[in-house]
């Protein structure tokens, strides 16, 4: 008869499963925490308001204006601007940027918008075409009117829409609803 020797100096299986669930979950816990801080690092410090935002349609054309804030504490870059997920061209966006120190309060009005090339004047406040991207120092205003936006049209009144700002960290989304832009 064979007799079988036992290990003594081995772990039991309790333990060693006590270890392997305790080492993973470490691991787990590492890489949860490393993902969050790359997240958390990259946005923490960047944040945009989104107001004052209107979209009008009537029978020449549609525009869209916005009131865009960084209440962050970094400086921030605009890529692109969608409304209905459809991208703006930069020649059909037209920026004002708010002077340091004042807050602009008003609400946005329809303008006229059959005649923007080059930038336009609307209620003393003169609009530049945007060329490119716009950079948004902290704490700055930028109001923002959108010639034509694409597949925006006179069925769409009182359809509310999407209209997203993009920035290098992170995608600003608000609602809107479309109004007319007839006055009579």
């Amino acid at each position: 008869m064979i007799m079988l020797k036992k290990n003594r100096e081995a772990l039991s299986e309790v333990v060693s499963t006590l270890i392997l669930l305790v080492v993973s979950v470490l691991i787990a816990a590492v890489a949860i925490y490393f993902s969050t801080n790359i997240t958390m690092t990259r946005t923490q410090k960047e944040q945009i308001s989104i107001s004052k935002n209107h979209v009008w349609v009537n029978s020449t054309g549609a525009i869209a204006a916005i009131k865009i804030q960084n209440i962050g504490s970094m400086d921030t870059l605009i890529d692109k601007i969608t409304v209905r997920g459809v991208e703006s061209d930069w020649s059909n966006i037209f920026i004002y940027r708010v002077p340091r120190g004042t807050t602009f309060t008003d609400d946005l009005t329809v303008c006229n918008y059959t005649d923007m090339s080059g930038g336009f004047t609307w209620a003393g406040i003169t609009y530049t075409t945007a060329l490119e991207d716009i950079p948004l120092a902290s704490g700055r205003e930028l109001l923002v009117y959108i010639k034509d936006p694409d597949n925006v049209q006179m069925d769409d009144i009182g359809v509310s829409m999407s209209l997203t700002v993009y920035t290098n960290n992170a995608n600003y989304i608000t609602e809107v609803n479309v109004q007319s832009a007839t006055t009579q």
